[in-house]
């Protein structure tokens, strides 16, 4: 048995290697042409459009490396190609009694993608942004040279490209460090009745003799919220229930926490299903899904019509709708980091500027400096010393208008600034270039760029700026049939259509990270 699993540990590892000579081939033909190329990894959790539908002679595909080529139980690591989805990463390692350190929430966000962008989960606290768990990455160069980079080796490129939104080169595998796995995530739900005090609650759950493994929160008003813990278990108790968030009967999580902390004053603790955890926010995609009610205002927002409609609020299938529909581009969608101190001044300004509840709260353990991540601009002055931070997920629907959406953005990316913040760089970025750079170090990541051949590629403010007036021109020359598919209902059901044409929706319903611990 041993022997037929090395045969084809083996195999998976030679096709990678002759998929990756595929990919290096292309970048190489570019960099000889002196042109530049994007960059198609296949689906997308990102809110930024796809390379899909451009030109397929600017695009190199590396949608084929979407494979878990190997799990080494005894020294606790995978070798993973980047575009293997969380979900699929998770029932692979789950085989082997082993989990990622830091999963995304989504299971469709994938390991090229946590890496290359800024990826945090309610275990960053502890273990950092996603990349901090990675002891090795192979890469693509952009003159078709595949390296690997470490701690050791290439240690700035290692780091560097971390966040960098792949502007310095492909990745195409790497080497992700794995802790034992248990049958339970034992997750208790802590009232809170305003930011003072769940930002007190957050500070005392994650100092250094923190004993929880997770910790996040929800504030749905400006006077209730609930701040989460999890410990990792194997011990089922009787007398605590099992919950799970999954199927179609079950509650969406953000719901199910707010029923639990109007019934109490005190705290509540269930038993989540360690995969069921992980992935607890998938259905309704943390809340924004309550969203597609507001575009449908004759579908009412109950139990009866998410279970009806469930396959459609996913999160794979709700972000392709929402790309496929232009929906997408109505929605504020921002990841902030914040300095623990200026958290309230902040939510205080996007409740008046707003009025968007609820906000996701998530401790955040900083990377070293430099680095192309959300991190405080005023660390201690040894430069070793980094305090937490907060990162406040701002999701909901924008205004209306173009101009007034664009203006919203630029707000709260302006308040951000002048609090010590910094936002991810996965969404709606309307910086100007000079803005942009004030927060991270262009001459080192220039530097990087030149060392490594990068300039070929796209910047990575090119590649995450919203061209405003680009927008504007394509809007004014839609044709008749664009004009359509841009109204409602159209819009929507056009995004309805493509997104079960594409079948993602037999993901969610097939998924074996389901039957991690039988359903009671």
């Amino acid at each position: 048995m041993e022997s037929n699993v090395r045969d084809e540990e083996t195999r998976a590892l030679k096709q990678h290697d002759l998929d990756v000579a595929d990919v290096a081939a292309q970048v190489r033909a570019f960099h000889q042409r002196g042109e530049q190329f994007r960059i198609y990894h296949g689906s997308t959790n990102s809110t930024r459009k796809s390379a899909l539908g451009r030109d397929p002679r600017t695009v190199v595909d590396t949608s084929r490396l979407n494979r878990v080529l190997y799990v080494d139980a005894e020294s606790k690591y995978a070798q993973v190609e980047p575009n293997v989805p969380m979900d699929k990463l998770v029932e692979q390692t789950l085989k082997h009694g082993l989990i990622p350190s830091v999963v995304m929430e989504f299971p469709g966000i994938t390991v090229g993608g946590g890496y290359a962008g800024t990826a945090a989960e309610s275990s960053s606290f502890r273990h950092g942004f996603f990349d901090r768990t990675m002891d090795e990455v192979e890469m693509v160069l952009a003159n078709g040279e595949v390296v690997t980079c470490s701690e050791k080796q290439r240690e700035d490129l290692f780091r560097g490209a971390a966040g960098a939104v792949g502007t310095l080169g492909v990745v195409s595998m790497v080497k992700l460090q794995l802790r034992k796995a248990t049958k339970f995530v034992a997750t208790t739900y802590h009232p809170v009745s305003g930011m003072k005090e769940a930002m007190a609650k957050l500070q005392s759950f994650t100092s250094p003799s923190s004993e929880w493994d997770y910790v996040d929160g929800i504030m749905y008003s400006r006077t209730q919220g609930a701040i989460i813990t999890g410990r990792m278990t194997d011990t089922a108790n009787p007398d605590i229930p099992i919950q799970r968030f999954s199927a179609a009967s079950d509650p969406w999580f953000y719901l199910h926490v707010r029923d639990h902390i109007k019934q109490t004053e005190g705290p509540i603790t269930e038993l989540v299903p360690l995969p069921e955890y992980l992935f607890r926010y998938d259905r309704g995609g943390f809340w924004v899904g309550a969203a597609a009610y507001s575009y449908f205002p004759g579908v009412p927002f109950n139990s009866l019509t998410r279970w009806f409609l469930d396959d459609f609020l996913h999160t794979r299938m709700m972000y392709n709708a929402l790309h496929s529909s232009g929906q997408s581009e109505r929605i504020i969608v921002q990841d902030l980091a914040l300095p623990y101190g200026s958290v309230e001044e902040f939510v205080d300004f996007t409740d008046s500027r707003l009025g968007i509840w609820p906000l996701w709260l998530c401790p955040l353990k900083q990377s070293p400096q430099p680095t192309m991540h959300p991190h405080l601009k005023q660390n201690d002055s040894d430069g070793r010393t980094l305090p937490p931070m907060l990162n406040v997920g701002l999701w909901g629907l924008g205004p209306t208008s173009h101009e007034a959406f664009v203006q919203a953005n630029r707000d709260v990316e302006q308040r951000l600034h002048e609090l010590g913040g910094m936002k991810w760089l996965y969404a709606q970025t309307y910086y100007t270039e000079e803005a942009f750079w004030q927060d991270f170090d262009k001459g080192w990541y220039d530097g990087l760029r030149k060392k490594y051949h990068a300039t070929s590629l796209p910047s990575v403010y090119d590649k995450v700026r919203v061209d405003v007036e680009s927008e504007r021109k394509s809007a004014a020359n839609r044709s008749w049939l664009q004009t359509v598919l841009h109204t409602w209902p159209f819009s929507g059901l056009y995004g309805l259509k493509k997104a079960i044409d594409s079948g993602d929706y037999l993901l969610a319903r097939n998924a074996e990270w389901k039957n991690w611990v039988p359903r009671a």
